[in-house]
């Protein structure tokens, strides 16, 4: 028997939440895409996160489309853990993983038309992006003679919590050695902490009606997914708030230290936005 909410009253609350969440994170990618428009540069914003969070966004959307359009993968699931659970995915996770897919391949694409200084995509992200895409066809030929496609999913899953527990890496240390946010928009973090919060509030509300935790831990990778963005958000907001503060002039324009000039060529000139 398929499994129904107990208090529609919760159900319009997990809705509601769902979707607020669902706005907040894909809003929070338009203040770096803006941010780059209107420096004409990227020059601050890390490539190697790019394409650690277009690989983690890539396998968040197989994961959420599978399970929220697949009967068989939601009969295979009703078989590992009962069939009174609800699938662990709704439609606003589709929604966001399309949405975000979309924007960090806008994001990508104005690395390439906008000045970037002399960064440049470390050999370590290649090489991470590279294995995590190998295994996952590896595990597509493990999955397919036997069908086993909710375990196949699940390593998706899986690949998008790693990437998300790694992503922020390399742009907090870049900030470190910068001494400086200037170029990664604090927008875009703010958004991010308020979906994160919505998102995990979410799946308590469901837990609730269902009195069990099974949904917490039959979609680990949303449970960790969570935790991993409000760690990193709160750590952002403290380097940008409390760590390097941006300083500005008179005319409300952002003063550029000299600690973060190997970044940016001589011929650079100073930016001037910070969303």
């Amino acid at each position: 028997m398929a499994s129904s909410w107990n208090s529609v009253g919760l159900e319009v609350l997990y809705q509601v939440l769902g979707w607020v969440a669902f706005f907040a994170w894909s809003f929070s990618f338009y203040p770096q895409v803006l941010l780059n428009y209107r420096r004409k540069s990227v020059v601050g914003l890390n490539f190697d996160f790019l394409v650690l969070n277009l690989t983690k966004h890539s396998s968040y959307l197989i994961y959420n489309a599978a399970m929220f359009f697949s009967p068989f993968i939601q009969r295979q699931y009703h078989e590992k853990y009962g069939d009174k659970e609800m699938i662990p995915v709704a439609a606003n996770d589709v929604a966001f993983s399309v949405h975000a897919v979309t924007l960090t391949a806008i994001t990508v694409f104005q690395v390439f038309i906008y000045e970037r200084g002399t960064q440049k995509i470390s050999k370590v992200c290649i090489s991470i992006s590279a294995i995590v895409w190998i295994a996952a066809i590896v595990c597509i030929g493990i999955a397919w003679p036997k069908s086993e496609w909710l375990w196949l999913i699940d390593v998706f899953n899986s690949i998008q919590v790693g990437m998300t527990a790694i992503k922020y890496i390399p742009q907090a240390i870049m900030n470190f050695t910068r001494k400086s946010t200037i170029g990664w928009s604090i927008g875009n973090i703010l958004l991010d902490l308020t979906g994160g919060v919505l998102n995990f509030g979410q799946m308590g509300v469901q837990s609730i009606d269902q009195h069990t935790l099974v949904n917490f831990y039959g979609n680990i990778g949303k449970t960790l997914l969570s935790l991993e963005t409000v760690f990193f958000d709160i750590l952002f907001i403290i380097q940008h708030y409390v760590l390097y503060p941006v300083r500005r002039d008179e005319n409300g324009k952002a003063i550029i230290s000299e600690r973060i000039a190997p970044l940016i060529s001589p011929s650079d000139k100073p930016d001037e936005y910070n969303v």
